[in-house]
């Protein structure tokens, strides 16, 4: 459910986007060439042929936007998620050291496997 949410959302929020680099930031890059449609004609020649960049510009704005939100939203959720956490104290010892011969034994052992040392 949480991904068809997700799909839905990102969808609009795409449309969002693209609305604000068609109508704002297109615009801003038309100072610097001419109009075609919805796309800046910003463009120069080699060899006869033109290169065309004003649309380029406008998805890699467009795209640059969409990251910056997504990273966003995802920080935000991780935020989230670790608020409803609760902080682990320090697990309880497993182990202990053997008083004679200092090798680690299990907590409950009576008798040290190592040195058969009877243990308290």
């Amino acid at each position: 459910m949480s991904m068809a949410v997700g799909v839905l959302i990102g969808g609009a929020f795409s449309s969002l986007v693209t609305s604000l680099t068609a109508n704002i930031i297109t615009p801003i890059l038309n100072c610097f060439g001419k109009m075609d449609g919805q796309a800046a004609k910003l463009a120069f020649k080699i060899n006869g042929q033109s290169i065309e960049f004003g649309a380029f510009i406008a998805d890699v704005v467009n795209f640059i936007i969409m990251a910056f939100i997504v990273f966003l939203l995802v920080k935000m959720m991780n935020r989230l998620a670790d608020m409803g956490k609760k902080e682990k104290g320090p697990a309880a010892p497993t182990t202990k050291k053997c008083p004679y011969c200092k090798s680690e034994i299990a907590i409950d052992a009576t008798r040290c496997p190592h040195c058969t040392s009877e243990l308290e």
